[in-house]
């Protein structure tokens, strides 16, 4: 374990996961979602998309369904069942009036005691820059969250991306339960890479998120957004 960074929060019941598009919660949170749900703990995801201009060569009218049946199956294998989709335009997302204020009224229905939302940096890395939505996406999810009043606001907001605050310990069993996951997105993923199986791709990016320490533990990172 990286003694470098203190522990993820664990006296909290609730979190509700915000995201712009299926598939989001399961680059990077599934993992840690999973440890959560096995210990009892309550995950709703909100998706401001359905995803469906997300599968090159299929019709929005058919892709957004599918996308969301995928995004279903797949947070049924980490133990969430309560999935909500938001409705707004794939690809056209905006850090406006209209996302912000529908997210704080999750926020507010739901009354999370966290909220786990994308990372809104430019880039995860030299030659890898972040998705446009992903970024205003983020950075409406801050927003309508500090601007909710202080009894309404969770006790903490962390986004998923580089530059990790705090750690989460997983298991063996919550890697495998997040590759499932992710591998539940089988149409996404075929075209997405039509000459690698879907159970490969999905190992391989759920392995990039996790950090393997020398004695063996196995962890994923989170950072805390100051409101």
């Amino acid at each position: 374990m990286d003694s470098r960074l203190p522990e993820f929060p664990t006296d909290w019941q609730r979190a509700l996961v915000l995201v712009a598009h299926p598939d989001d919660p399961e680059y990077g949170m599934a993992t840690a979602i999973s440890r959560w749900t096995r210990e009892g703990k309550r995950v709703d995801y909100v998706l401001a998309t359905s995803g469906e201009a997300g599968i090159d060569g299929m019709e929005p009218a058919v892709c957004g369904p599918l996308r969301e049946e995928e995004q279903r199956r797949a947070g049924a294998v980490v133990g969430v069942t309560d999935i909500t989709f938001l409705g707004f335009p794939d690809s056209e997302l905006r850090n406006d009036e209209s996302l912000r204020s529908a997210l704080g009224k999750e926020i507010r229905d739901r009354r999370p005691d966290v909220v786990l939302s994308l990372y809104r940096g430019p880039a995860w890395g030299p030659e890898a820059p972040n998705q446009r939505d992903h970024i205003e996406f983020g950075n409406a999810a801050v927003a309508a969250t500090a601007d909710l009043p202080a009894e309404e606001r969770p006790r903490w907001l962390f986004e998923n991306g580089p530059g990790s605050t705090h750690r989460v310990a997983v298991t063996e069993e919550d890697v495998q339960r997040a590759i499932g996951s992710l591998a539940e997105h089988d149409v996404y993923l075929q075209v997405l890479d039509p000459d690698t199986p879907v159970a490969e791709q999905a190992r391989k990016q759920v392995e990039m998120t996790c950090q393997r320490d020398e004695d063996g533990g196995i962890w994923v990172g989170f950072t805390r957004v100051d409101l």
